[in-house]
């Protein structure tokens, strides 16, 4: 099935209400993410955070951290999963622009300090871009045909030993019901390739947000309810079983049922957050702008 549409407009999100959030206190323990450690086990990775700008880093979220606070009221759960040592991909929702901001500030909270993907155009803004390349933004000239290189030097970040968050969805979703839509294929061919050069299965973690997509950002109280998951490491191992044989890539059936695999656990995800069902008719697929059929 294929049916059309336009993004809704925020005021018609419906916000997280307390009675859902009850329900989500019932099935797990939710933390307060704008505090250092809050999962209470202080394992900083003290040479990742001495290597990133430390005072500027430390500013930047300081700041972040107070916006959030003041804008909503955040909560998380699956924030042990983060891993203490060693490099893991994020693959984060992108329903508001605080899908870019809960994930970083939660996990550098949590003593990691990612490099993170993100529009190039960023860069340029007025004194807060200068601010994100201190952070470990890696900037991504978007439409330019330049896909096999950014997925290159994502690759080599891994390789580094530092984290990766990605937003793979490429931009804020334009599904007027605000779920997550059809994934770019390079979150895919990033974590299969990593893994092949590494010789091992990098962590591949799924991070959805969702609330804020009802917040007023001119006026945005009383505070809304926003909700982290921080899920446990995707097993896609069955997708490297046949490694030895790709030749120069990985197979493109692969790499794409690997992003699905990612679009179905943050929608899975979302659900239980949300306590409403996606629209039956499908997903939103970006390049057509239109429901299809899962």
């Amino acid at each position: 099935m294929v049916s059309k549409g336009k993004p809704s407009p925020r005021s018609a999100v419906k916000p997280l209400d307390d009675v859902q959030m009850d329900r989500l206190r019932e099935r797990h323990q939710l933390v307060d993410p704008t505090q250092y450690y809050p999962t209470g086990v202080h394992r900083p990775n003290v040479a990742e955070i001495a290597a990133q700008n430390p005072k500027d880093t430390d500013r930047l979220l300081a700041g972040a951290t107070w916006v959030v606070r003041n804008s909503c009221k955040v909560r998380a759960w699956g924030l042990e999963n983060v891993p203490e040592t060693d490099t893991f991909i994020t693959a984060a929702t992108h329903v508001t622009q605080f899908d870019v901001f809960i994930p970083m500030m939660s996990l550098f909270h949590m003593g990691r300090r990612p490099r993170y993907m993100a529009k190039a155009e960023m860069a340029g803004w007025p004194v807060i871009g200068k601010w994100f390349q201190l952070v470990g933004m890696q900037a991504v000239p978007r439409r330019t045909g330049q896909a096999r290189v950014i997925e290159e030097e994502s690759i080599n970040i891994i390789a580094s030993g530092r984290p990766l968050t990605v937003w793979p969805e490429g931009t804020v979703t334009r599904d007027p019901a605000k779920w997550p839509m059809t994934l770019k294929p390079g979150i895919g061919y990033i974590a299969l390739e990593a893994s092949r050069r590494l010789g091992k299965q990098i962590p591949l973690h799924v991070a959805v947000t969702w609330g804020a997509a009802s917040i007023n950002h001119w006026w945005p109280w009383p505070r809304k309810n926003v909700v982290l998951c921080y899920d446990v490491a995707l097993d896609y191992a069955d997708l490297l079983s046949d490694v030895s044989d790709w030749g120069d890539e990985p197979p493109i059936a692969s790499v794409i049922e690997l992003a699905h695999r990612v679009r179905s656990r943050m929608e899975e995800i979302m659900v239980e957050i949300r306590g409403e069902e996606p629209p039956p008719e499908g997903l939103w697929d970006y390049p057509t702008m239109t429901r299809q059929a899962r």
